[in-house]
């Protein structure tokens, strides 16, 4: 998992591989870290995960959740077709802001990359 700063409030995070029930917690507790260091909008590039589980997509909706009641999002890039079917079919992508490129992610946030 690779993070970045686009400015004070805004981070850009990467994962690879698998978001499961082994992997979810250290997402979680990087999420909360960023929300609770005053980061407001999260970029994740899912772009290199290969597998989402359901505790993968909890940690997701609970991330979005943490921020949309501090004012902020959590915002989706680059998931490939398994990942967005599998947000399509739960109904997520109506709840998640999903993007196919974190250019356009950052220019629809209001975000400089």
């Amino acid at each position: 998992m690779n993070s970045r700063a686009a400015n004070e409030t805004t981070c850009f995070l990467e994962i690879e591989g698998e978001v499961d029930v082994y992997t979810s917690p250290e997402l979680k507790q990087h999420l909360v870290k960023l929300a609770e260091g005053g980061v407001k909008r999260v970029i994740i590039n899912l772009s290199k995960v290969q597998y989402l589980d359901s505790t993968g997509l909890g940690v997701l909706i609970g991330g979005l959740k943490r921020l949309r009641e501090g004012e902020g999002n959590l915002v989706l890039v680059g998931p490939g077709m398994r990942i967005l079917r599998i947000f399509e079919i739960t109904g997520l992508d109506k709840i998640f802001d999903i993007y196919p490129t974190e250019e356009e992610a950052a220019a629809k946030e209001g975000v400089d990359l």
